[in-house]
């Protein structure tokens, strides 16, 4: 068996764009309800909705499915993730209150964070008050999040909350191959159940897996198979280690 040093590096060019996430594409195991509700908000306006879940749940994918089905009826939306933004980027919410829809990923990450609380607070004011709607997701129950401006948690507290279940290892595979299909990848099922049972199960690390065993199979020009699949996470495992 090759050492998994022996893997060739390349560089690979991004030719390829990025899909944008949609409902259609959705894995709902036991979120049928929420998918639904999600899909009608989409498309009307002047509504508040709180959506938890832990991660790897589908959450960042349904705000953005939200926001290009939005987009698809002429309607003006926009996705924000605060937490991967500094601070100081806050204030640029003070220009959304034009928007049909407002899609907030990861709420729960500005919670104690003063500068985005009340543009928080802000942004939902006038959304209302132009008859536009927030969508927000958080990993944590809005009843756990310690905002340290109350009037921000009793708005969000205003609209609809829902909770969406993690899937299990039929809806995970279910994912898998969709993102294989959508990579034009060929994903054996005995590579597709040996990725499942490596490692971390959560989907974020299993579409990142799965990446790194496209880029190996086209820098090395071999095909997907288990022994492949096994380099590449001994690979990443000692990278891990360094």
């Amino acid at each position: 068996m090759p050492d998994a040093k022996q893997i060739p590096k390349q560089i690979l060019l991004p030719l390829e764009a990025r899909r944008p996430d949609r409902f259609e594409d959705f894995v709902t195991g036991e979120n049928a309800a929420v998918l639904d509700t999600m899909q009608k908000l989409a498309s009307s306006g002047g509504h508040c909705l709180f959506l938890s879940g832990p991660a790897g749940s589908g959450k960042t994918h349904l705000l953005n499915a939200a926001c290009n089905r939005a987009s698809q009826q002429d309607r003006q939306a926009f996705y924000i993730a605060p937490g991967r933004l500094p601070e100081q980027a806050a204030a640029g919410l003070a220009d959304l209150d034009h928007m049909d829809l407002v899609c907030v990923d990861d709420i729960d990450l500005c919670a104690g964070q003063r500068s985005w609380e009340e543009a928080l607070f802000h942004c939902f004011n006038h959304l209302r008050e132009q008859g536009g709607s927030l969508l927000a997701s958080s990993s944590t129950p809005l009843s756990a999040l310690n905002f340290s401006l109350p009037d921000l948690a009793s708005r969000l507290a205003w609209g609809l909350r829902l909770q969406l279940h993690p899937l299990d290892d039929q809806g995970k595979a279910e994912v898998m191959q969709r993102w294989a299909t959508a990579h034009d990848m060929q994903l054996p099922e005995d590579v597709q159940n040996y990725l499942l049972n490596r490692g971390s199960r959560n989907l974020p690390a299993l579409l990142k897996r799965l990446e790194a065993l496209r880029q190996a199979a086209l820098s090395a020009k071999r095909k997907i198979t288990v022994p492949l699949a096994r380099e590449v996470l001994q690979s990443a495992s000692a990278e891990d280690r360094l």
